[in-house]
């Protein structure tokens, strides 16, 4: 049966949304792209709406928007200026696509575990787990990767050119920039255990973007057309162009779907740097001011036909789209007439409202940066209370996801006018608006706790107090900019978009104040917030403020040791937080920090030292006491490991990461079932927790519990496909369970994800050389001795192929640099020794078997194990180590 027909109403209002403000051909132009094979090689699947403030481009792009929508099955995403990174625009469309019934399911999922990751690397996490089947991990020669290098010289480039910052750059070196780059690679492995959840944290778009895709495909493949539309892209664009260019160009994300078309719309043209080699595949859509004819035919849509008033708002407006529609609403709705205009422009368009309380609330709520009721309520004269329903019905008023903003033409003209009306006035109603925001904070707060870092988590009280630094910046630029550089070291602290709202909000009251120095101080952050190692910039700009309170330097010095202990700069990290300690002797953070940072040093006493001092500071300070654990822990003092592991539990109850750090503990007290069980709790708090996952599998791969290590490095790879350990640890199961073929798919699989991961390689070298592969094992070995020189086990692994092989004296030199790499190896030494046993040097093999024995006593049983006969007494290597037993028992 055939569909319902349209009435002529919803057919006229189709109508009169296609011609809102005449432009016709725009409309056109976008409506036929539904009609075409998005295939076809020249199909403008990419569009770019560009025009100067107030030209009607947010409305021509909501109105195709809704042409969209009277599609058969299309869905579409709308986003803004409300995002300030790429992670929050890929968050946005899937709730907007959600919406409409097609959640981004893996996506979300993977948002999710990336957040929780983020905040495990910020935090005390255990030491990496030794490899599997003896490895041992080495220390990488002090060499930064010449990816590294490149990346650092080009960051510290964009650096330079930030005002204030010069000198600092002057001051570092590139190839310590990348050194750091490098350990934190390996600090991260460390404390995440997993090389994926590194990836994730140090390079989240990289991994959430392939999972976006992947989902927005599904989404493309149930729908028709998908559209995304990202308004107001002059704000946007910096932080949205690489990757907006690289999913619809780009490769290594993985595929656009081919009937998912993008709207750009904003008032610069793209940068060419980004989009400049992609320009000819961009469809261009320039919007001007109306023309005459299309001004008069909006204006008679209002009833405005009398010439007199028609060239009034001709010569008002300047065909501006915006206040053309504003200036003949307001003629149309008030039906008086138009005086000679001798005023400015604002002052006309609130005149033809005959009510002087609603013409001073509109004045009044141009203050505010955006509009709910309540802020509506705040701003406006009491007799005006009841009038927000008028207010988003004003031409100049666009409301989006429960609120209102004006438009930025119409409100820097009545910010000014009312700036320059009455100072004193503009104060006290700024100061009122900072009042009521620090109120609303306020009232937050107190279902948050004391603590500063809750109050920084929680998304709604962030914004009472963005908004109350922004009016009070507006009331008294100078006396509020000290409080506002120190809310920046507070933002910069939880994340770089938190900052870039930061700075975009002190830009702004520069802006709207007329202040230099605030515009000034609002750019300088934005653009380190762009920068590589955006945390450690901004803090040595804001640093550089004298401005700048003495406790805000403390954090700040305290957040840039953090960003330099992270970074593996340890020497920095120790002496800011040095200078922290010296400012303000009495906070704990600053002493927890140096604590973590020592524990990460490898100086365990000292970690404890500092860790105990910030527990005594502040003795519910989980995260201190966590990470002074780990340091016992180091230090194989368990028992004290333990209890402070359970204090931290007893603190925080659903602290994952301690369940998961104390089952470490239990590891090494030889406490399997135990360790499982922390495990198992720790998933149980977390079940997306692939690290524990992966750990519980290893504890049962020791056990030879290899069916339930399958299972759980399986559920891992699950959780996240891209876990490259996991994947090689399950190889290893398959490998001693002798299914070979499965071994090496599970081996491939990590090294396509990482092709330099030398503990991966080295294992699959020995697959191969238990198959008999002997050539494919050597080629293993040395990809994996590349990646890593001073990679003990491969070495001393290589080395037994070699002996294997009659290639002894490769074997030796293979020894020797083994042994060199690692001087408390006891195996290379031991096999080292049972080499030159067998080529009759028996005094060089004794001396090898004996430092064996120092490092480790159980050496000797090793050798039992081992030697064809040790009843040979007539052996000169065994008499030789009878003697020295005996020496050793004397």
């Amino acid at each position: 049966m055939a569909g319902r027909r349209p009435s002529r109403q919803e057919v006229n209002r189709r109508r009169g949304r296609a011609g809102f403000v005449g432009r016709h051909a725009e409309l056109a132009a976008f409506r036929e792209t539904f009609a075409r094979d998005p295939e076809e090689v020249d199909f403008p699947f990419l569009f770019h709406v560009r025009g100067n403030g107030g030209v009607g481009k947010s409305t021509l792009v909501r109105q195709w928007e809704s042409t969209a929508r009277e599609q058969a099955t299309v869905v579409t995403a709308f986003v803004d200026d409300d995002v300030h990174d790429a992670i929050e625009a890929m968050e946005a469309v899937s709730a907007r696509l959600g919406r409409q019934g097609h959640p981004l399911k893996r996506f979300d999922k993977q948002l999710a575990t990336y957040r929780q990751r983020r905040h495990q690397a910020e935090s005390a996490v255990p030491a990496p787990q030794p490899d599997p089947l003896g490895a041992q991990t080495a220390v990488p020669a002090p060499v930064a990767s010449p990816s590294s290098t490149v990346a650092a010289q080009v960051g510290l480039v964009g650096l330079g050119m930030v005002p204030g910052v010069g000198a600092f750059v002057g001051a570092v070196d590139p190839q310590q920039v990348a050194l750091g780059a490098d350990r934190v690679r390996a600090a991260l492995n460390t404390r995440l255990r997993s090389h994926d959840d590194v990836q994730l944290v140090m390079n989240p778009v990289a991994v959430l973007a392939p999972v976006f895709l992947e989902d927005l495909a599904d989404v493309a493949e149930r729908c028709e057309r998908v559209v995304l539309f990202f308004d107001v892209y002059e704000r946007t664009g910096p932080v949205l162009d690489t990757w907006l260019h690289d999913i619809v160009f780009g490769e290594e994300h993985g595929g656009l779907p081919v009937n998912v078309q993008v709207v750009l719309s904003g008032q610069l043209r793209l940068d060419t740097r980004v989009w400049g080699d992609r320009l000819g595949q961009v469809t261009e859509v320039c919007l001007e001011v109306f023309t005459e004819e299309e001004a008069r035919t909006l204006l008679a849509t209002h009833g405005v036909t009398d010439e007199r008033s028609i060239e009034l708002v001709l010569r008002l407006s300047g065909r501006l789209p915006l206040l053309v529609d504003m200036l003949a609403r307001s003629d149309a709705s008030s039906g008086g007439s138009f005086e000679d205009p001798s005023e400015t422009a604002v002052e006309r368009f609130l005149k033809w409202e005959p009510d002087a309380g609603r013409r001073e609330a509109a004045l009044a709520c141009a203050l505010p940066l955006q509009l709910n009721e309540d802020v509506y309520r705040a701003a406006v004269p009491e007799a005006a209370a009841d009038g927000y329903p008028w207010l988003r019905g004003l031409a100049f008023v666009s409301t989006q996801a429960g609120r209102c903003r004006y438009h930025d033409v119409v409100r820097v003209a009545m910010l000014r006018l009312q700036r320059t009306r009455s100072p004193a006035r503009w104060q006290q109603s700024h100061s009122v608006l900072a009042d009521v925001f620090a109120r609303w904070r306020q009232a937050v707060e107190a279902g948050l706790g004391p603590a500063v870092d809750s109050h920084w988590e929680d998304a709604v009280w962030r914004e009472h107090r963005l908004n109350e630094t922004y009016h009070r910046l507006c009331a008294g630029p100078r006396t509020a900019l000290p409080d506002a550089l120190h809310q920046a070291v507070h933002a910069i602290d939880h994340d770089v978009a938190t900052l870039r709202r930061w700075a975009q909000i002190v830009g702004r009251a520069g802006f709207d104040t007329g202040t230099a120095e605030l515009t000034s101080w609002g750019h300088r952050l934005e653009t380190a917030g762009e920068r590589d190692a955006a945390g450690a910039e901004v803090l040595t700009l804001l640093l550089t403020a004298p401005e700048l309170c003495a406790s805000g330097r403390a954090l700040a010095h305290t957040v840039r040791a953090r960003e330099y202990r992270i970074a593996g700069d340890y020497d920095s990290a120790l002496a800011d937080y040095a200078v922290a300690i010296g400012i303000d002797p009495d906070v704990a953070r600053p002493h927890g920090g140096r604590g973590e940072t020592y524990r990460v040093m490898g100086r365990h006493e000292d970690a404890v030292a500092a860790c105990t001092r910030a527990v005594e500071l502040d003795p519910l300070d989980e995260w201190a006491i966590g990470s002074r654990g780990d340091a016992y822990r180091g230090l194989g003092r368990y028992d004290e490991a333990l209890a402070d592991f359970a204090r931290a539990i007893e603190l925080d109850p659903q602290y994952a990461w301690a369940f998961g750090s104390r089952a470490q503990v239990f590891e090494a007290l030889g406490r399997p079932e135990d360790a499982v069980a922390g495990y198992t709790r720790a998933i149980g708090l977390d079940p997306q927790y692939a690290w524990a996952f992966g750990s519980r599998a290893y504890v049962h791969q020791n056990a030879d519990r290899h069916d339930e290590a399958l299972a759980d490095y399986t559920r891992a790879l699950e959780i996240n496909p891209q876990y490259a350990w996991a994947l090689a640890s399950r190889a290893q199961v398959h490998h001693l369970t002798g299914r070979y073929e499965d071994a090496l798919a599970d081996f491939a699989r990590a090294l396509e994800i990482d092709p330099d991961y030398a503990w991966a390689l080295a294992s699959r070298a020995g697959t191969y050389e238990e198959m008999g592969r002997y050539e494919d094992a050597l080629a293993d070995y040395a990809r994996a001795v590349d990646a890593d020189p001073r990679y003990a086990w491969a070495l001393t692994s290589r080395g037994g192929l070699y002996e294997r092989l009659g290639r002894y004296e490769d074997a030796l030199a293979d020894y020797a640099r083994a042994v060199e790499a690692d001087p408390r190896y006891e195996w290379a030494f031991m096999s080292r020794g049972l080499l030159l046993r067998r080529l009759g040097r028996y005094e060089d093999a004794a001396a090898d078997y004996s430092l064996a024995m120092e490092i480790d006593p159980r050496a000797g049983g090793h050798l039992r194990d081992v030697l064809p006969s040790v009843a040979a007494v007539t052996d000169p290597f065994v008499q030789r180590l009878r003697e020295e037993q005996e020496r050793r028992a004397r």
